[in-house]
């Protein structure tokens, strides 16, 4: 018997039903663009944005499968067949026993720490969020990141989104009683896109059940973890994303998600739980903020449309293109020299702008110099994750991030292998300029979550120095 010979290019699995025009601009426009905007990329208006990788989360292209489903949404607003199809999937996919489904991650978040995290309480992770930090703060409590040694010490480590077994023990045995949960992002956002193995959550359910504290997945991105396990896990190879995705699910107690990311929807999210007495409370606080517990903010469609995409986002054609895409920029970008983490995470490249800008220090926001810098060259949208984002403590005060990153993060199945080439084609293009770009100042400064509606401004009157016009 011979063994069919695999081509080296991995097409898109899908092919195109509906298109949607992009609006070029020049680069004058867009530097107007960016003052009317405060400097903050959120802020800009989506029509002045070519290609938009600020986020990939609820940003993807939906399936026929889930469109044809979505027609069938039952809008009954208690006890709707939506729910429960939607249910279905979870409980297929997860093992676990209680669903509560919310209108994105954020809501679940908010929800479970409502009900089981108190004042001067320690959450762990491995690296939270931004949401999942303010909600942790917003209950007074303190979000502590536990991130493996290799996620800063190694370039090529598989795991690097792995939490630090050692310093998990060691924070459990020193504060008894004061830790409600742990949990671990999966993959890991903040640290890079970066994955966790199963040998690594294995490890940490042993730890808490040591220590009697429950253990929660962060599962935004869940179908990329189990496609990372499967390349790159040992033993795990011949398993199925769906099989991973179980096993990974088996060992938490509990699980919040946004469905925007590896449900492959524009909208929803939800909470899964074992816990009954952790289900009660949470069901009142969906109930008081979000909706009845049979559609949890969403409508029907919404749920038809998480119910497929969860199994969507699991099938291996389609996480096969989506890691090698992002790979592939990945190495165009380190063969031209220009510093990111690596080896590339699975939903984004995470650009360092620390080493990349050099000059400019931590308190002059690099992330979010370089972030205008591509959007001012190619009309292209990424996001900061640096001292803007995490650097404004609980007290006001500010201390660098521990990197300073620009996070370029693809929506799922909408760009196509030349809008990637010119993605390459800008960044370096900004490369060769970088020792022009400037530093940034804060004008304008919530107290909580600033990077989505602060006000800057260049350090000097042109970001770029010497710069002249290109139509893009």
């Amino acid at each position: 018997m011979t063994t069919e010979q695999p081509f080296n290019t991995i097409i898109e699995p899908f092919r195109i039903k509906t298109v949607e025009p992009l609006r070029r601009t020049t680069r004058s426009r867009r530097e107007e663009a960016l003052r009317d905007a405060g400097w903050n990329l959120f802020s800009l208006r989506g029509k002045d944005v070519l290609i938009d990788l600020l986020t990939d989360s609820g940003t993807g292209a939906l399936s026929a499968k889930q469109w044809g489903m979505m027609m069938q949404g039952d809008e009954t607003y208690a006890g709707a067949d939506s729910f429960y199809r939607f249910e279905s999937a979870i409980k297929d996919i997860t093992g676990l026993s209680h669903v509560i489904p919310t209108h994105q991650g954020r809501a679940a978040e908010r929800i479970l720490f409502r009900a089981m995290v108190n004042p001067g309480d320690l959450v762990l992770n491995n690296t939270h969020f931004d949401t999942t930090r303010a909600n942790v703060e917003y209950r007074e409590a303190v979000a502590m990141d536990l991130p493996c040694r290799e996620s800063m010490e190694s370039d090529d480590a598989p795991f690097k989104g792995n939490i630090d077994l050692e310093q998990l023990d060691t924070v459990l045995t020193d504060n008894p009683g004061r830790v409600p949960l742990v949990m671990i992002t999966v993959t890991n956002n903040s640290g890079g896109g970066q994955p966790v193995s199963l040998a690594n959550i294995r490890a940490a359910r042993e730890i808490c059940n040591r220590h009697g504290v429950p253990l929660f997945l962060d599962a935004c991105r869940f179908a990329e973890n189990a496609w990372f396990i499967h390349m790159r896990e040992e033993g795990q190879g011949d398993r199925s994303p769906i099989d991973i995705a179980r096993e990974m699910f088996s060992l938490v107690d509990g699980a919040t998600m946004s469905a925007k990311k590896d449900g492959m929807a524009n909208i929803g999210g939800f909470l899964a739980l074992n816990d009954m007495s952790v289900v009660v409370d949470c069901r009142t606080m969906l109930i008081l903020t979000e909706g009845f517990p049979t559609y949890g903010g969403l409508a029907g469609y919404d749920l038809e449309a998480v119910a497929v995409g969860l199994y969507e986002a699991l099938e291996e054609d389609y996480l096969r293109y989506r890691i090698r895409s992002i790979a592939y920029l990945g190495e165009r970008l380190q063969a031209a020299g220009i510093p990111m983490i690596t080896p590339p995470g699975g939903h984004a490249l995470y650009l360092d702008a620390g080493k990349m800008l050099p000059h400019i220090p931590w308190n002059e926001y690099p992330g979010w110099s370089l972030a205008a810098a591509i959007y001012l060259e190619g009309g292209i949208r990424g996001s900061e994750i640096g001292s803007v984002m995490f650097g404004q403590q609980p007290d006001g005060s500010e201390q660098a991030a521990p990197r300073e990153l620009v996070r370029l993060a693809f929506p799922r199945r909408v760009y196509t292998q030349s809008h990637v080439d010119y993605i390459a084609e800008v960044l370096l293009r900004v490369n060769s300029k970088r020792d022009r770009i400037c530093g940034m100042r804060m004008l304008e400064s919530p107290p909580v979550l600033r990077h989505f509606t602060a006000k800057l401004e260049p350090l000097m009157s042109d970001l770029v120095a010497n710069d002249s016009p290109i139509l893009a």
